[in-house]
């Protein structure tokens, strides 16, 4: 009967089709690497994407450092090959793009590469960290340093912000969200990034853009393209979920009501629930080729 009750209890954890999470900066200051794990063991899935800037080596080169919060973010996805049999794809971003050593590279249910597509339901979706899309990261590589460090340096003035916030019972504050939306040229180069993606994946047939990098969370139409964007583990924590119908939807970590999920596992054993592993729909991967056109367009 215990062996039962826990099977159940396993299964009713929510379980999307594939879940997709991005800019977690693990080595720096500002990572949410403990609520990021949390997430992972409320939400399993078929297939996790781990889209670019998991690692920050740009920090850990200079002022990061490693905590053991950052290793138990890894042992948490190994936990889920094992345990759930979750296929996970880590594609290279701009902060860790000390990965360019080693990809393409697989090892069983793990697969390091540039980019993918990703097919399901009958829709195709181009995915890329989107660093590549940026011109001041891709050939202006200093700026991207020197704007890394003025980034840093909002993150850093944001917690003693909002360290005073809570002590008075204030919601968090965004400070560097605010600093973008008040700054035409950011939102300038916000709307130009995600145009330009959209046009891309236009071009290669698709129905949809994932991507990351700016660290703004977004699930909109760019003519006739699904663009979606999962946001960063730095200040937004938010991820995208897909379901076994193909309907994408933005999970907000300071949204989940972990209090609510946890009597919901705990209070229901019954097989009702249980959703068998026949029923799952076969999702299609394939890498995305780096001698194809995709490097003529840039």
């Amino acid at each position: 009967m215990g062996i039962y009750f826990y099977k159940n209890l396993k299964a009713l954890k929510t379980h999307f089709k594939t879940i997709v999470v991005s800019d977690i900066h693990l080595g720096t200051k500002g990572s949410k690497a403990k609520e990021i794990a949390r997430f992972l063991k409320l939400y399993s899935c078929e297939n996790l994407i781990l889209n670019g800037d998991i690692i920050d080596g740009w920090q850990l080169k200079k002022s990061g450092s490693w905590k053991r919060k950052h290793t138990r973010f890894f042992n948490r996805i190994l936990k889920m090959i094992e345990q759930d049999n979750t296929k996970v794809y880590y594609l290279r971003g701009n902060h860790d793009d000390f990965l360019d050593q080693i990809l393409p590279l697989t090892i069983g249910n793990l697969s390091i590469q540039q980019d993918m597509i990703y097919e399901s339901c009958g829709k195709k979706y181009f995915i890329t960290h989107g660093d590549v899309f940026d011109s001041v990261t891709s050939h202006f590589r200093w700026i991207a340093y020197v704007g890394d460090i003025g980034y840093t340096f909002l993150l850093w003035l944001n917690r003693q912000v909002n360290y005073y916030r809570r002590k008075k019972g204030l919601p968090y504050y965004s400070l560097s969200q605010y600093v973008k939306g008040k700054v035409k040229k950011a939102v300038s180069y916000i709307d130009n990034f995600e145009e330009e993606l959209a046009k891309f994946a236009q071009s290669k047939g698709c129905d949809g853009i994932i991507c990351g990098h700016i660290h703004k969370a977004e699930n909109r139409e760019i003519d006739g393209i699904e663009y979606l964007n999962s946001g960063d583990w730095v200040e937004t924590m938010s991820a995208l979920a897909e379901d076994y119908d193909g309907n994408w939807q933005l999970i907000y970590y300071n949204e989940i009501d972990f209090k609510r999920k946890s009597s919901e596992e705990q209070g229901d054993d019954t097989p009702s629930k249980l959703i068998p592993r026949e029923a799952y729909k076969i999702v299609a991967f394939k890498p995305f080729s780096q001698d194809s056109d995709f490097n003529k367009l840039l």
